[in-house]
């Protein structure tokens, strides 16, 4: 086994990880609930960027349901959001299932 070979490898898989991790963290990614009532925007990095609630949304007699939109929106752009970095990463490591990726 040529290790040096392998350890360019390694150093090139590197570098094309942190350019994904970087196309990663400038993506956004939109999420709606209640018919596009409440909407969640959050970047690769799954750090919440924005929450839009629409005026009609807002119901003082039920706040459970508003609180149950805000938690379905943020839940499935954070799912999408994973679901991005694992496609984006699983392409560059060729389904290693290296740990940690």
């Amino acid at each position: 086994m040529n290790y040096a070979k392998m350890m360019k490898q390694m150093q090139k898989m590197q570098t094309e990880m942190g350019k994904v991790q970087d196309e990663l963290a400038g993506q956004e990614i939109e999420a709606s609930a209640g018919g596009g009532m409440v909407t969640a925007v959050v970047n690769g990095k799954q750090e919440l960027l924005k929450i839009e609630i629409k005026p009609e949304a807002v119901d003082p007699e039920d706040v459970e349901l508003l609180q149950d939109m805000v938690l379905a929106a943020v839940n499935e752009a954070l799912r999408q959001t994973q679901e991005l970095a694992n496609k984006k990463m699983g392409a560059l490591t060729g389904g290693l299932g290296l740990p940690g990726l």
